[in-house]
């Protein structure tokens, strides 16, 4: 398959502070990788480079046949604000406006609105607050939205942080079905039984990066004791990042 995503010596960072250094690599067209390494590993900050919130210091990343509105986000779910006053049907319905603009999204795509909401079980719940959702609700909601962004590329900060066992199967067949599909699903996780069982691919990241490759080969215990040791190792008083392009 071709690549679809290459990064090219990539860093990222803020204040010119690095928070991913020296990525290289490419992510084929239909590819279900998880990205995996400890807390501040720069998984999050990887993501955000992916889908534009942030440039890189150096190096670039590349899209081969990808537009800005075929990438699909879901930023962790501790970032989403649930005390805005919204509704999941309005909160679902948000996954049309990339592609059919505010007021044609809500006008012409209420039938797609609803099968969204009950593929991922919430029929029901169209009229209730964001606020008034479980962790698991809401996590169900948002990839109803994502479901109606419809996108090529679908990248997942932490899908299955902190909600039931029920709920994370059933995501977990939504991601399996966007495989299926030949879509390009990355995710970044931390449960590293659940990377094994279900994603055949994985960058395990510790700010640099520790190995990319087939999941079985890349999550050793050798690996995972380096990611530590690295992150570890991390000096929040480095120099900051110097472009040499810019210069």
């Amino acid at each position: 398959m071709p690549a679809q995503l290459q990064f090219k010596d990539v860093t990222l960072g803020y204040d010119r502070h690095p928070a991913v250094h020296h990525l290289d690599g490419a992510v084929e067209e239909g590819a279900l990788l998880a990205v995996v390494g400890p807390n501040g590993a720069g998984k999050s900050t990887l993501f955000k480079g992916i889908v534009g919130a942030i440039k890189p210091l150096t190096g670039r990343i590349e899209f081969d046949g990808v537009a800005r509105r075929d990438i699909a986000y879901l930023p962790q779910i501790a970032d989403i604000d649930r005390s805005f006053p919204i509704s999941v049907y309005d909160m679902v319905s948000m996954g049309l406006w990339k592609r059919a603009g505010l007021f044609g999204g809500l006008r012409n795509g209420h039938e797609k609105i609803e099968q969204a909401i009950a593929a991922v079980g919430l029929t029901g719940f169209e009229q209730r607050a964001i606020g008034t959702l479980s962790g698991g609700q809401m996590q169900r909601m948002l990839f109803a939205r994502l479901l109606l962004q419809d996108a090529s590329v679908i990248v997942l900060d932490e899908p299955f942080n902190a909600i039931d066992v029920k709920t994370v199967a059933d995501l977990l067949e939504l991601v399996h079905r966007w495989h299926q599909e030949k879509r390009t699903v990355l995710a970044a996780l931390h449960d590293i039984d659940l990377v094994k069982a279900h994603f055949p691919q994985t960058l395990l990241l510790a700010r640099s990066p520790v190995g990319w490759g087939d999941t079985a080969n890349i999550l050793t215990a050798a690996n995972l004791l380096k990611a530590r040791q690295m992150c570890e190792a991390f000096d929040e008083h480095a120099h900051e990042c110097i472009d040499e392009t810019a210069v």
